[in-house]
């Protein structure tokens, strides 16, 4: 394999209830502490509800509840990742943001056969670099701008 055939690809990291998940930094426009969330009536169970970041009225998704994982109360660790998808920016609470990684493609597997939880339906593969293995989300299932739109009222 030549080596221009090995694209790196940049990596966020964080944790949910002691897992390591990844997204593009590309998709990562900022991370962010917890601020006061607006509840939103009739939202999904996984919207949280908005907050004014920086005069953008941005949803807020927990992604704890999005996966069907048992929330906790935030702590001082806890962040918003800001992610855009489809001109649409969408703030991901997760337990805490860790590191940058740079990563070969060939370090991501595909997803494993894992049946019975409800985050399968959002993994697009899996990266194992030393003795560590992230999880790595397709953000465009985890946000379904169809449906976080329709939560804000908005129409897509």
């Amino acid at each position: 394999m030549s080596e221009t055939s090995v694209a790196d690809l940049k990596l966020i990291i964080f944790q949910l209830k002691g897992k390591e998940y990844a997204i593009p930094v590309s998709k990562v426009r900022s991370i962010e502490k917890v601020q006061h969330i607006t509840r939103v009536p009739s939202s999904s169970h996984f919207v949280k509800g908005v907050i004014n970041l920086r005069g953008v009225v941005t949803p807020i998704i927990d992604l704890r509840s999005r996966f069907g994982i048992e929330e906790e109360s935030y702590s001082d660790s806890t962040r918003v990742i800001i992610v855009t998808l489809e001109d649409m920016e969408v703030g991901l609470i997760v337990d805490a943001a860790n590191d940058v990684l740079d990563v070969q493609t060939e370090a991501i597997e595909p997803q494993p056969e894992v049946v019975g939880t409800e985050e399968t339906n959002y993994i697009s593969g899996v990266v194992k670099v030393d003795k560590r293995l992230m999880i790595l989300l397709d953000l465009e299932m985890v946000l379904n701008p169809d449906e976080v739109r329709a939560s804000q009222g908005i129409e897509g």
